[in-house]
């Protein structure tokens, strides 16, 4: 993996031992990301007990062509991001993989962090042999399709509806890895 000693910050192979610190990443940046995208009520509705299991039970099963890596900062994980085999019905999953997501708590924002998380799940996929990469985003999350689209992505035309307390539209992206 990677590591900054000048700013702190690690990326390595998260490990079950991290669910809790995992879960409190995606409640909290699912809070600060979603804000204005998703109903306060959904957004507070999600807790840091009811995910940690089921971090624990995902880190505990990553498949052969997964990863999932955790981003540390002075010891404390401030981010993750997790990819494997494509899980779209239209893509071959043996040939096509997928950044499932990179989530950051908001300290983190504009700090390198989501480029180091996005790096080594993009250098994951490429170990696995994945020729392809797509990633699904929420349609109106404006700052995280400039993120994708500086980092080589660009939508495929593909959307679909998603509902989180309220029914988004959620755009694809792909890349040649």
């Amino acid at each position: 993996m990677s590591a900054s000693p000048a700013d702190g910050l690690i990326v390595r192979v998260a490990a079950p031992a991290d669910a809790e610190a995992l879960a409190r990443v995606h409640v909290e940046s699912w809070r600060s990301a979603y804000r204005r995208l998703l109903p306060p009520d959904y957004l507070d509705a999600l807790t840091v007990a009811a995910r940690t299991p089921r971090w624990r039970q995902r880190l505990r099963h990553v498949g052969p062509r997964e990863s999932v890596v955790a981003a540390e900062r002075d010891g404390v994980v401030v981010g993750f991001a997790s990819a494997g085999p494509s899980r779209d019905p239209d893509c071959d999953g043996r040939v096509s993989g997928e950044l499932y997501a990179i989530y950051l708590l908001e300290h983190e924002w504009g700090r390198s962090t989501g480029r180091a998380l996005h790096d080594a799940a993009i250098e994951a996929l490429r170990d696995a042999r994945f020729a392809d990469a797509m990633l699904w985003v929420l349609a109106a999350n404006e700052r995280a399709r400039r993120f994708y689209e500086r980092q080589g992505w660009a939508a495929d035309g593909t959307t679909k509806v998603e509902s989180y307390g309220v029914r988004v539209t959620e755009v694809r992206y792909r890349r040649a890895l």
